[in-house]
């Protein structure tokens, strides 16, 4: 029986957490909301360049592939930041760890290749 409290208290904890997470950020962006002056003036809503009046179009279109190399990069990037403790503790590991990162890699690998072939990292 007290096993089965000990696991109500867990959800119940994260039922608070949740609810926090809910409510704090509503609240404070319901109070923001409030406080702030708001005076709406033609000039506010116009595109700042640097100070200058804009004199053409501020709306540009990107080729996707910029979008599609940073997403790369962030994927890739955030991939090898979990080898850090992989080589920090691998003595305490052992080959179980070492063949789960050899298959990590591999994946890595194998997403760049299919990368590289769909040309994603050719730049022009």
């Amino acid at each position: 029986m007290e096993l089965y409290h000990l696991y109500q208290n867990n959800y119940l904890i994260v039922a608070v957490f949740l609810l926090l997470g809910i409510l704090l950020p509503a609240a404070a962006l319901t109070i923001g909301k409030i406080l702030r002056p708001y005076k709406p003036v033609k000039e506010k809503y116009t595109t700042y360049e640097s100070g200058i009046e804009p004199f053409q179009q501020s709306w540009v279109q990107f080729n996707v592939r910029y979008y599609l190399f940073a997403l790369l990069f962030v994927i890739f990037d955030v991939e090898t930041v979990f080898l850090y403790p992989w080589a920090v503790a691998y003595e305490e590991l052992g080959v179980f760890a070492l063949i789960e990162m050899g298959i990590f890699v591999l994946m890595l690998t194998l997403g760049l290749i299919y990368a590289w072939k769909k040309k994603v990292l050719k730049w022009n």
